[in-house]
């Protein structure tokens, strides 16, 4: 394996980190339901997507067979997360999740008072 595929096998893992990173921090630090569901659907999703490349690369390229099972995990990702994603936005629209007060003991004021505490 020349040094050239090897450094852009690390850069899709690294890319791959840091968006799995993103997606996962949104989904801790961002408030309400439609904010929150955005950052794993879309980011993690590219993140998995670009370790699950890196993988087959490395197959490829180091001439072992590349497993089926990486190819059918990238491609139910990319079918299943947008679909469960959508499927959620409709069911909090219906349950009218945006009208809904906060929860006990969380107001919105306190979080902009003091961003470290949500």
């Amino acid at each position: 394996m020349s040094w050239v595929m090897a450094i852009a096998l690390v850069l899709l893992l690294a890319a791959g980190c840091f968006f799995i990173v993103v997606g996962s921090f949104s989904l801790v630090k961002l408030s309400e339901f439609f904010k929150r569901l955005h950052g794993p659907t879309k980011a993690s999703t590219l993140g998995v997507g670009c370790v699950l490349l890196a993988s087959l690369g490395y197959h490829w390229l180091t001439g072992s067979d590349p497993q089926p099972r990486e190819l059918l995990i990238t491609a139910f990702l990319f079918i299943t997360a947008p679909i469960s994603a959508h499927l959620m936005a409709k069911a909090a629209l219906s349950l009218h999740m945006a009208e809904r007060p906060p929860q006990p003991g969380h107001t919105p004021e306190a979080d902009e008072d003091n961003p470290a505490a949500s």
